[in-house]
């Protein structure tokens, strides 16, 4: 109840009281929402940070040391600690700026699940060294976690509680989303994005989909998702917006791979810049996630070995 009205107005010491007050309150909400870095285009990625009782918890550390640095700038204007890091997935946009951040917070333990960090150590498909013969500045040798935990474990850090989940399959081989059931925010990595160009080199765009559908299960309560490339939004809506992004590109790449298509399984130079420009028609300005060139011709070709093998009846 507001004291001290009279004839419609407030009394001028308490209508001030009442505006800083309300101002204060405006100034607690913006304070207390995640901040975000995104990195330049092309390729560009994002790094969060979260306001926590012990200080900042971050998610993800961009592409480069470089990028890093940019966004550590910005997290110092916070005037606040970084308490702790977390990683999503061992991809090399998301990794590659461990070491700037550790050596700016050498205080802060660098968290994985045990399926990331093993995915780190062992870069099974070489990424990284793709990763720095295509940009000279993604680092030679990675920073690895420190703290790891079980897949699926739930995590305190930093004075939060987070639920993990961990999928395999998808967009990368493994990938952990982080969510906090006491403000509905969800960080999922790669696991869906918004407005941008995905790599599916990995060739999983069936498991990706199942992978989506397990989210969606998972989190039924979350309302903000904080991507690892784009802009954050309403999980419902991001989540949908990347199902039917794959569901075009395989429908776009299917008829290429075709026994009846003009060289079969081989998707022929003109079958890829014919959908190449579609997919520019009905997608434009849709950034790349990765710095690479021939994203789009990539994941065309990873996607149409996908569809060649695999039986269509399986994928949702």
């Amino acid at each position: 109840m507001i004291v001290g009205h009279r004839r419609g107005r407030l009394r001028p010491v308490l209508a001030t009281a009442f505006l800083l007050a309300m101002v204060a309150g405006c100034s607690d909400d913006v304070a207390a929402r995640p901040g975000r870095f995104a990195s330049p285009d092309p390729g560009s990625v994002n790094t969060h940070w979260i306001r926590a009782p012990e200080g900042l918890v971050v998610i993800d550390t961009l592409r480069t040391p470089a990028d890093a640095e940019r966004a550590i700038a910005e997290i110092r204007k916070t005037g606040e600690p970084v308490a702790a890091i977390l990683l999503t997935h061992s991809h090399p946009d998301h990794v590659g700026g461990a070491g700037a951040f550790h050596r700016a917070f050498p205080q802060a333990p660098i968290h994985a699940s045990r399926s990331t960090a093993r995915a780190m150590r062992e870069d099974e498909r070489g990424f990284y060294p793709l990763a720095h013969s295509a940009n000279a500045n993604f680092p030679a040798e990675l920073t690895h976690p420190d703290r790891t935990f079980d897949d699926n474990a739930p995590l305190h850090v930093a004075g939060l509680d987070f639920e993990t989940a961990t999928f395999v399959g998808g967009e990368s081989d493994t990938a952990t989303a982080y969510y906090r059931p006491d403000t509905g925010d969800l960080y999922s990595g790669d696991l869906a994005t918004g407005q941008v160009t995905p790599a599916l080199i990995e060739g999983h765009s069936c498991g990706w989909l199942r992978v989506l559908d397990e989210l969606a299960r998972r989190f039924p309560a979350a309302t903000t998702m904080h991507p690892g490339h784009g802009a954050p939004g309403p999980a419902t809506e991001l989540i949908a917006e990347q199902r039917r992004y794959l569901h075009r590109f395989r429908d776009l790449v299917g008829p290429a791979v075709a026994a009846d298509s003009p060289e079969a399984t081989t998707i022929t130079t003109a079958e890829e810049a014919s959908i190449i420009a579609e997919l520019e028609r009905t997608h434009p300005d849709h950034p790349p996630v990765a710095d690479l060139p021939d994203l789009v011709a990539a994941n065309i070709r990873a996607v149409g070995g996908e569809l060649s093998t695999e039986d269509p009846t399986t994928c949702p």
